[in-house]
């Protein structure tokens, strides 16, 4: 049988960001920061010592035959304090550590929160809901880079961003240790404010679950909040240290939720940590097969006998593609499109790409006039894609790998000055899933790939951007072009000045009822957009028609053609609204 932490590990790797921790005091027992039981005991033997009357060995049966009840945490926090005030004062010494402990390494983020925090930064884990009043695991996310939206009253629940904006955030729903306003009292406990119950109900409707630390003992609200949620769209993953309690055995058989047996939270997170990282690892691409093929595409661009060669691997490459999104994961009718669907999404097709991409920069950059049919029948094969029923932005999807492939050849070609080849590529006529002509400068831009930036809002890390899936390839593609264009500067300047030739492209190839239109990361990125479009113009205006940019004719037949275009294109940005 297979180890639920693997199972664990592969859902989470699988469906980045869409897990979220529930975590109890439990996971800060490595940190010495006692459990609501342990703090219980502590009160009760201060009780009985401040009462004069003899407690040893046995706390809980002192209380028991004193009060004729069990001690309860948040019964007793009530009795012995009458304001939050007094609450909070009465738990800081438990909660925060002193000089000597500091010193010991005691209240401090343990592996366990330093494991959340790394899977945090790499964007495995979105939300963190805990029971806990500490900072710990603020501190971890802080020392691992990762400014999370801490939420911890109902003020800041009512104005907080939502969800799929946060790159991670943490929801504190008994409060914070610094705040008068924790939540102890029973009556407390029994029932969140309106705010709090909302947050709580989306995630435990839109995420998945990962308990650890929780007892569900002290907290009806929470336990109510878990029982109520409708969904079952992914697994819930309840880890237990000792046996589970009454209350976390309904809410396990609630949710079937699989449960998995650990030593402690400090060993099943770093398992965890350690299980997606590799699952991550080995899911790329290896790296020798990308370095085996740029070097074989190396030693077949410069001689002529050597076409047949470079037709087959540049073919097989782009055969592996696309055999590669057939899959299930690539599904046009399913998931309904979310941030996360839709992010993981594009994360597959990149994985997918990989190699391709890093031959395509190195292709175009090295192209000659030979090279042109074997480029464009792969740009072909990639953008026939069959014309189905499906969800719109999965089917346009489907044209992705071939705007990475447009993209890498250009960027390589921008970087040789192969004007020609890049003239002849924007040319290069393809069908789309309608049987419709289009140059595939028109088809393939991103703005246009997705009706006009349908991304915008839901593309992780990209979200305030007003061209998200532009700003995503740019900073994919630069990754696979370290090895043509190092330099990060002018690697964005090479891309910049890519998306205004195929913008001055769309313009000169224009065909009549054509969607989108010339838009491009130069659009905001004014200084550059300034320095390449005066590098154009002195081209043309020194050199005539003699220009490599009029002879080429990447967008105009004569040097008039060609001012009089980028005059338009440069009043098209003045004018037009971005959206």
């Amino acid at each position: 049988m297979v180890d639920p932490i693997l199972s664990l590990a592969f859902s989470m790797q699988s469906n980045r960001g869409v897990y979220a921790l529930l975590l109890g005091s439990g996971v800060s027992r490595a940190a010495e920061i006692p459990t609501g039981w342990e703090i219980t005991l502590d009160l009760v033997r201060k009780l009985a010592e401040s009462s004069g009357e003899e407690w040893r060995p046995d706390p809980e049966r002192w209380f028991l035959d004193k009060f004729g009840e069990a001690p309860d945490y948040s019964q007793l926090l009530d009795q012995l304090t009458r304001t939050p005030t007094e609450r909070q004062q009465l738990l800081r010494p438990y909660i925060e550590s002193n000089k000597e402990e500091r010193e010991e390494g005691k209240k401090q983020p343990t592996a366990a929160h330093r494991a959340i925090a790394q899977l945090a930064a790499r964007g495995f884990i979105k939300v963190i809901v805990t029971t806990n009043f500490d900072r710990l695991i603020e501190s971890a996310l802080g020392e691992a880079g990762v400014v999370p939206t801490v939420i911890s009253s109902v003020d800041q629940a009512r104005g907080a961003l939502p969800l799929i904006h946060t790159q991670c955030c943490v929801f504190k729903i008994h409060g914070d240790y610094l705040d008068t306003r924790i939540l102890n009292a029973p009556d407390e406990l029994d029932e969140y404010d309106e705010e709090f119950d909302g947050l709580l109900d989306r995630i435990f409707d839109e995420f998945g679950l990962v308990v650890c630390g929780w007892s569900a003992e002290w907290d009806n609200a929470l336990s109510n909040a878990i029982e109520r949620a409708p969904s079952r769209r992914f697994t819930t993953f309840w880890a237990l240290r000792d046996e589970a309690s009454a209350q976390a055995r309904e809410l396990i058989n609630r949710r079937n939720a699989q449960v998995i047996s650990i030593d402690g939270a400090d060993e099943f997170f770093g398992s965890v940590q350690q299980h997606v990282e590799a699952i991550e690892e080995f899911s790329k691409p290896h790296p020798l097969s990308t370095e085996a093929a740029v070097a074989s595409l190396k030693r077949y661009l410069p001689e002529q006998r050597f076409q047949i060669q470079l037709g087959d691997l540049i073919d097989s490459t782009v055969e592996r593609v696309k055999k590669a999104i057939s899959g299930a994961e690539f599904d046009v009718g399913s998931p309904i499109p979310t941030p996360e669907s839709v992010t993981t999404r594009i994360r597959a097709y990149d994985a997918a790409c990989s190699t391709m991409m890093t031959i395509g920069v190195v292709g175009g950059r090295w192209a000659e006039q030979e090279h042109i049919r074997t480029w464009k029948r792969a740009l072909k094969h990639l953008c026939t894609v069959p014309h189905i029923g499906g969800n719109v932005m999965w089917l346009d999807m489907r044209l992705y790998p071939g705007a990475l492939l447009f993209y890498a050849l250009g960027l390589g070609a921008v970087e040789s000055e192969r004007l020609a080849f890049l003239g002849q590529l924007f040319s290069t006529v393809v069908q789309d899933d309608r049987n419709e002509s289009l140059p595939v400068v028109h088809l393939l831009a991103p703005f246009v790939l997705l009706n006009g930036g349908r991304l915008k809002g839901i593309l992780e890390g990209k979200e305030k951007h007003y061209l998200p899936l532009n700003e995503w390839m740019l900073d994919t593609l630069r990754q696979h072009s370290l090895g043509e264009i190092p330099d990060k500067e002018h690697y964005t300047t090479n891309f910049v000045k890519l998306e205004i030739l195929m913008s001055l492209g769309m313009m000169y190839l224009h065909r009549p009822g054509l969607r989108g239109g010339a838009r491009g990361t130069f659009w905001y990125r004014s200084e550059i957009r300034s320095r390449c479009l005066q590098e154009i113009s002195q081209s043309i205006n020194d050199l005539g028609d003699e220009s490599p940019f009029v002879k080429t004719r990447i967008f105009g037949r004569s040097a008039e053609d060609c001012i009089q275009r980028m005059s338009n294109l440069q009043q098209f940005i003045a004018n037009t609204p971005f959206f």
